[in-house]
């Protein structure tokens, strides 16, 4: 079991199995599996892998409002396609369940394929004796630069938290305000440390203003800009809100102070959107945290519609598929900008440090701490310093999962909130 001792009050020391190097080369039979949810704060679902060697790995399938779906195709369809299986074979076993299940692609298939891909990079770097980043290749990095989330209320209050997270050392700060006339604004927490926003039993619906929010942010970011200096990154996320040509106004209206991006600035399903956006504005755009795979943003990337893509190492299949995400983007010059908030757990921040390590065109990483309760059910050794994570040099992914701590916390219902506009019109959350 690892140490838990803070590091910077945002990760936890520790270590892995102490004889693995030496059964390197081993062939690495699938024993058993198990699926646990747990909600030490807010549900997370984790999948176990057990191998004839005594090495188990770790992996997250949590899907934000959906987790039991999750668990039951873990459950039910693959676990049983995995016994008796060789660990080592991670690309093969993606495609078999890939290719194999017929219906493919979709965020619940997606999730449970790369809780299965984390586990098993995870059992490989134990028996190996090395860090998982070391098996794609070593660092093309030293650290990983990340963001922190500042938000309030008001203008005033998001740039008081936003001075606050300068003072911890972050370089690149994400601002969201409150909208005025609204009760409730994507991104602003009610914890100043924490956010969740899957906090209820059936979906709170919240009302949404266009033309409110399109008047308050330039004026955010005038008096971030002011407050902050020139050296700090600024972000923000849309959320979906806009049409193409609204986007295309905010992008043009924040040019003057020099955003890192703004992200999700229009629903991706319609790729040509961007286009739109792209020929009204200079702004960086991001874009993917829902996506699932590369069909969904290859011609974004091939089309250089965006700057910065989203995917997420849960979502997208795991290691595996996202650095062949990252491959097609670096050919076009576009970054990775991983999505990292408190619905992946630690065990997705721990392959992302690993992936995002290992990739030539990485660009920054999305970071929000957990609860201690949450770190306390997965030990783990990655920690923040001075506007940058370090990932564990532990073999493996570097983190652990305390079955006994998880069974304090019982799954939880709880749903992310929806959207209408004051008319009453279902809108994008």
């Amino acid at each position: 079991m690892m140490d838990t001792s803070r590091q910077d009050g945002f990760g936890r020391d520790g270590s892995a199995s102490d004889d693995s190097a030496s059964k390197s080369g081993v062939r690495a039979r699938i024993t058993a599996a198990r699926v646990i949810v747990t909600c030490p704060g807010r549900n997370f679902v984790t999948l176990k892998i057990e191998t004839d060697q005594g090495i188990y790995g770790i992996g997250d399938a949590t899907l934000n409002g959906r987790e039991l779906a999750v668990a039951a195709y873990l459950e039910e369809h693959v676990i049983p396609c995995l016994i008796g299986r060789d660990a080592h074979q991670i690309e093969d076993i993606w495609q078999f369940l890939y290719r194999g299940a017929y219906w493919r692609r979709g965020p619940v298939t997606m999730s449970a394929i790369a809780a299965v891909d984390m586990a098993l990079w995870d059992i490989k770097g134990k028996i190996a004796g090395l860090p998982v980043y070391q098996l794609l290749g070593g660092a093309c990095r030293s650290a990983v630069m990340v963001y922190g989330h500042a938000n309030g209320k008001s203008i005033g209050d998001t740039v008081e938290a936003a001075l606050e997270y300068k003072e911890k050392g972050y370089q690149a700060i994400r601002i969201q305000c409150g909208v005025p006339g609204l009760d409730a604004t994507y991104g602003v927490s009610k914890h100043k440390t924490f956010y969740e926003p899957a906090d209820s039993d059936l979906p709170a619906e919240d009302v949404w203003d266009t033309a409110a929010y399109m008047r308050v942010v330039p004026k955010l970011f005038a008096a971030a800009r002011e407050a902050l200096g020139e050296d700090v990154h600024l972000l923000h996320d849309v959320h979906h809100r806009l049409t193409p040509i609204e986007a295309g106004r905010l992008g043009r209206d924040l040019e003057p102070f020099r955003p890192f991006w703004i992200e999700d600035a229009t629903p991706a399903e319609n790729q040509d959107n961007f286009r739109l956006i792209r020929s009204h504005t200079t702004t960086p755009l991001a874009v993917g945290e829902i996506f699932n795979s590369i069909w969904d943003c290859k011609d974004l990337i091939q089309n250089q519609l965006i700057d910065y893509i989203r995917a997420t190492i849960v979502h997208t299949g795991g290691i595996t598929h996202l650095r062949k995400v990252a491959m097609l983007a670096d050919l076009h010059n576009v970054r990775t900008g991983c999505h990292g908030a408190t619905d992946l757990s630690p065990v997705t921040m721990a392959a992302a440090l690993h992936f995002d390590l290992s990739i030539p065109n990485f660009g920054i990483q999305e970071f929000m701490r957990h609860t201690d309760a949450t770190y306390e059910v997965f030990p783990n050794s990655y920690r923040f310093e001075s506007g940058f994570m370090y990932c564990s040099e532990a073999p493996g992914l570097g983190v652990d999962f305390d079955e006994d701590k998880a069974k304090l916390y019982p799954y939880k219902r709880a749903y992310l909130p929806v959207n209408r506009l004051k008319d009453g019109t279902m809108f994008n959350w």
